[in-house]
């Protein structure tokens, strides 16, 4: 028997990589004779480039930044083994995990960092990037990002403006004289499930500010800021911006791609499930084992595991559905590619246990299942 184990992450216990390893492990605690193939995923969030480097090779480079409240710190990116592609994450350099609570204030937070990471990959020669944007700390339409790589934003007096969303009022015009060239010859893939407008009550600031640490009068400030600079971005590079789907993604920073980029939105998950080849591997194997830290009626909304499962019914393969915890709507996986799915708990336990014990549950879940597959299943 072949199985392919291809999870998302569990957030806030075990990266992708580590839950299809306590997968694996618990295999091969009951069977060490069964072949196990290893494609940890993820949809553009935090874990996209360990889950591609695992997956295609390749290496992280590591870089100094700032982070989403312009503290320098150690960040890093992916360089595939072509060495003219680059996978990023957003979230490694200004992603919300990167604060505390009280840290937490959209008004001043900036995607600076994501434009360091951006131009590191073009000093090491890259052409192309694919840069996830799951995860977000900020607010600021990718003002930053900009910022980093060149661009000036500039007030009435010509003074640049400083970091945050709260800044974006103060913008008299932008001016991209001394933006990076290399820019224009790289093509800017952007990985993510969000198809937010930048604007208006679907978007950036109305509905992913609140998260972030933005109360209500902060929210109405936000959304016509970036109604402010989504004009001055349409208006000086000539293309529609604040409408197209995605642009709202990451606190505008999706607008601020399109604008400054030229980038390109893509769907996290395929992209991701492209890259590595999963499809090809799906057609090679018997079972199919996936999760992520919650299964519930979200999921269904482009998550890691059910793209997984829609791949697997194109060629009538089973998929096992692993998760920390079940959520409302589970049950309707059952109808959309899982013949199964199972939560990790072991008993009842706080939530703590579970976070702090969740390799060995996994581990433990994995075994559970092999052995009930097999029952009088010749191997």
């Amino acid at each position: 028997m072949k199985i392919l184990i291809a999870p998302d992450s569990f957030k806030e216990s075990l990266s992708a990589r580590e839950v299809a390893d306590s997968i694996e492990a618990g295999i091969m605690q009951y069977r060490s004779d069964l072949v196990c193939i290893k494609i940890p995923l993820a949809d553009g969030g935090e874990g996209t480039v360990e889950s591609v480097l695992a997956s295609v090779g390749g290496e992280k480079i590591a870089v100094r930044v700032r982070d989403p409240l312009m503290r320098e710190i150690d960040s890093s990116w992916g360089l595939l083994p072509d060495r003219k592609t680059a996978v990023i994450e957003m979230a490694a350099a200004s992603g919300i995990e990167l604060l505390s609570n009280p840290e937490r204030n959209p008004r001043i937070t900036t995607t600076y960092g994501t434009g360091q990471l951006m131009l590191s990959a073009l000093d090491h020669g890259c052409t192309k990037i694919y840069l996830g944007i799951g995860g977000s700390a900020t607010n600021d339409g990718g003002a930053g990002m900009g910022q980093a790589l060149g661009a000036r934003l500039v007030d009435k007096d010509n003074r640049e403006i400083g970091p945050g969303g709260g800044q974006l009022s103060r913008i008299s015009r932008i001016d991209t004289t001394d933006f990076d060239p290399r820019i224009s010859d790289c093509d800017v893939v952007v990985l993510s499930d969000v198809e937010n407008p930048l604007i208006g009550k679907n978007g950036a600031s109305q509905v992913y500010g609140p998260q972030k640490g933005g109360d209500k009068a902060m929210i109405r400030e936000l959304d016509n800021n970036l109604q402010h600079f989504g004009n001055l971005l349409e208006s000086h590079f000539g293309r529609k911006i604040i409408n197209i789907p995605g642009s709202g993604a990451a606190g505008g920073l999706g607008a601020g791609l399109l604008g400054f980029c030229n980038a390109q939105m893509s769907k996290g998950f395929e992209t991701i499930a492209d890259l590595v080849k999963l499809e090809s591997i799906v057609k090679t194997v018997d079972l199919i084992i996936t999760g992520e830290g919650k299964l519930d009626f979200q999921t269904k909304f482009g998550k890691v595991p059910y793209g997984v499962a829609q791949i697997a019914g194109k060629y009538g393969k089973k998929v096992i559905g692993i998760a920390g915890s079940l959520g409302d709507g589970y049950k309707d996986l059952y109808t959309l590619g899982f013949q199964s799915i199972f939560p990790i708990a072991e008993g009842p336990a706080t939530l703590d246990y579970c976070l702090n014990h969740a390799g060995t549950l996994v581990r433990n879940t994995s075994e559970r299942i092999i052995r009930t597959i097999l029952i009088g299943y010749q191997v």
